[in-house]
């Protein structure tokens, strides 16, 4: 009796933690976004030139705000799963154009590789790890919504 009354508060549970999920996507995305606007040279413009970017001022500005916008919503459980596919989106550009060079060890398109001590999968795997987590945090929202607490609960 016990193992069936387990797997039946097995869903119910996975869906309270929904809002633990949207704490630390939602959280992430609104400080990098805000830390892209306190410090440009280091989060913002600066970084965005540094990687390649054309117009890294307009793209950087546009990626933070895209990020405080997102992770607040997230936060509030408002259009999360449309934010959530914009955090993804987000995630899936950086990895791409900043974690793959550490992985070929030389950058491509306007993209360089940074400079590191050793590249390949294992540095890659190292240097994604947040992007990572942070990719599928934000697909777990966009499949399964914002759970319990939220602004616009489904």
């Amino acid at each position: 009796m016990a193992d069936s009354h387990s797997r039946a508060s097995s869903p119910k549970m996975a869906w309270w933690t929904l809002p633990l999920v949207r704490l630390m996507v939602g959280a992430v995305f609104l400080s990098e976004g805000i830390q892209k606007f306190l410090s440009p040279a280091m989060r913002g413009p600066g970084r965005f030139a540094d990687m390649g970017w054309p117009v890294p001022k307009v793209l950087a500005n546009f990626v933070g705000a895209a990020e405080v916008v997102c992770g607040a919503l997230i936060l509030l459980g408002l259009y999360t799963r449309l934010a959530a596919a914009g955090t993804a989106t987000i995630m899936t550009v950086a990895i791409i154009t900043t974690k793959i060079p550490i992985w070929v060890g030389t950058g491509f398109g306007p993209f360089e590789v940074r400079e590191l001590s050793q590249y390949g999968f294992w540095s890659m795997a190292h240097a994604m790890r947040t992007d990572w987590a942070m990719l599928l945090g934000s697909l777990v929202l966009v499949i399964a919504g914002a759970g319990p607490w939220a602004a616009d609960s489904e």
